[in-house]
């Protein structure tokens, strides 16, 4: 997600070093590479030209100060107006429940193959963790198994699904849905209805019916972020003709250009509110336009990482887990659990690319990393109970590695390999868990002792799982930390 634009604005960085202030002189090449990378990220022509007129007022008018270089200015005013134009602050969707008002009414719109449905789900399933109520309604009776998709989905994530089959009116069925919510006494009543694979009077008709017969308190237009800017006319068709309240962004996890998100707010007026970073039906985000804008410029999204490791590790167990460290206590039963608890995070790829900094870490090495953590899982799986719990077993039987790798698949080198690694692994993750933190994080990241709540004080691939791959990140034989560096403190934007 946004790989193309971020190097691209980085280049545009590179004709500012060396100068001592920014100018009308040595802003142009600057300028014209951001301009570039815009139109390459497929963003809206309307909303490039002011971006860069944005930019280009703002950049002139502030001081450098001393010690702060004028590329780590010119960041500051472009990530400034990266969250602009994307909406200053997170939306939240509207909540009637909190005034005692009734369900809140949710329509969803946009075109066939966005991934409506799944959005639908998700959706609801979001709304779940938020220990809110949801009914899903089913009202597109034209393609083939929609209804019996929303409701394989409604039982997997145990959300109800109100139909009426395929031979009856959408308006009537979204109508009664908002009834049957209303009777039932559930908080928010989510509306999915018929795309198409393009617009028409026909599709904005019925839209319309249904929205006059329910009165929604949100209208989410649901688009596909591949579309680019093309999604800036989508946007402005279906807000003329019905008015939407919201966006949800899907497959944000894919080859996005970054086009979409930097134009549906702009053009519409209306925000951003979730965006889909994944198959699953899980993998929805709220939207913040500020991380976003930091995602774009490489510095990561600590903020949405911690989120993500909250929902998923108890912190009952995590205080466990710490404990196992401290002692020296850890197994390979944990090692497996923290790998599967990671897993439910997302991809390797995705989660590095939240830290700062590692959005540098090459795909192939993300990938090879992702490879070798389904080979570690393999040996792991082909070992006694006993042996999981009591690594020590496994160093110095021969016979019991034999046995291992004959299972696994894999050779008795491979085998010993993970056993000295983990070893060591324990060992590093020991002292880590004593005030450590991740190697390169100063510490622990912010408010968690001594690393992520159920990551053992460090993150696969890095740092504490480091060890499996040779002791550091993925591909960095020996770790991070041998070759001395100065220690320079880098300014956040706050000190800019």
């Amino acid at each position: 997600m946004f790989d193309a634009l971020s190097e691209r604005l980085e280049q545009a960085w590179t004709s500012l070093r060396g100068q001592d202030k920014i100018s009308d002189s040595n802003i142009q090449d600057a300028l014209r590479e951001v301009r570039r990378a815009l139109l390459e990220a497929d963003v809206n022509l309307e909303v490039v030209k002011e971006f860069i007129a944005e930019v280009k007022e703002n950049a002139q008018g502030v001081e450098v100060v001393k010690g702060i270089k004028p590329e780590q200015k010119f960041i500051k005013v472009v990530h400034e107006e990266l969250v602009r134009v994307m909406g200053d602050s997170n939306v939240p969707l509207a909540n009637k429940q909190a005034d005692g008002k009734g369900p809140t009414v949710v329509l969803m719109a946009g075109l066939q193959g966005t991934g409506k449905t799944t959005a639908t789900a998700k959706l609801s399933l979001h709304l779940r963790k938020e220990e809110r109520s949801a009914l899903m309604v089913a009202t597109d009776v034209y393609r083939p198994a929609a209804i019996d998709q929303l409701k394989t989905l409604g039982k997997q994530i145990n959300v109800p699904v109100f139909d009426l089959g395929s031979d009856a009116n959408p308006v009537e069925i979204a109508r009664q849905g908002v009834e049957k919510a209303k009777a039932d006494g559930i908080d928010t009543v989510i509306v999915d209805t018929a795309g198409r694979l393009q617009i028409d009077e026909n599709l904005m008709d019925e839209l319309a019916q249904i929205k006059d017969a329910i009165n929604p308190d949100e209208v989410l237009l649901v688009v596909d972020s591949m579309t680019g800017q093309e999604a800036a006319n989508l946007t402005r068709s279906f807000h003329d003709k019905i008015g939407i309240t919201g966006a949800i962004l899907t497959k944000m996890d894919g080859d996005s250009r970054g086009g979409a998100a930097l134009s549906v707010r702009r053009i519409s007026g209306q925000p951003i509110k979730f965006i889909g970073v994944g198959e699953k039906v899980e993998a929805l985000q709220p939207f913040y336009p500020d991380r976003m804008a930091s995602r774009i410029l490489g510095m990561g999204d600590v903020l949405t990482l911690v989120e993500k490791a909250q929902e998923e590790f108890d912190i009952a167990d995590a205080e466990k887990m710490q404990d196992k460290i401290l002692s020296a206590q850890f197994d390979f039963t944990d090692f497996v659990k923290q790998m599967r608890l990671l897993k439910n995070m997302g991809s390797l790829g995705s989660i590095m690319k939240m830290i700062p900094g590692m959005n540098k870490v090459p795909t192939d090495v993300l990938e090879k990393g992702e490879g070798q953590l389904k080979v570690i899982e393999a040996m792991i799986g082909s070992m006694t109970m006993e042996e999981r719990k009591n690594p020590d077993l496994l160093s110095n039987t021969p016979s019991r590695r034999r046995r291992i790798a004959k299972g696994s698949g894999h050779s008795e080198k491979a085998v010993s390999d993970l056993i000295r690694n983990f070893q060591r692994m324990r060992s590093m993750m020991q002292q880590m868990g004593q005030g450590g933190g991740i190697p390169g994080m100063g510490g622990g990241m912010p408010g968690m002792s001594g690393g992520m709540p159920g990551m053992g004080g460090g993150m696969p691939g890095m740092g504490g799982m480091g060890g499996m791959f040779g002791g550091g990140r993925p591909g960095m034989r020996g770790g991070q930390g041998k070759k001395k560096k100065k220690n320079k403190k880098k300014k956040g934007f706050g000190e800019l």
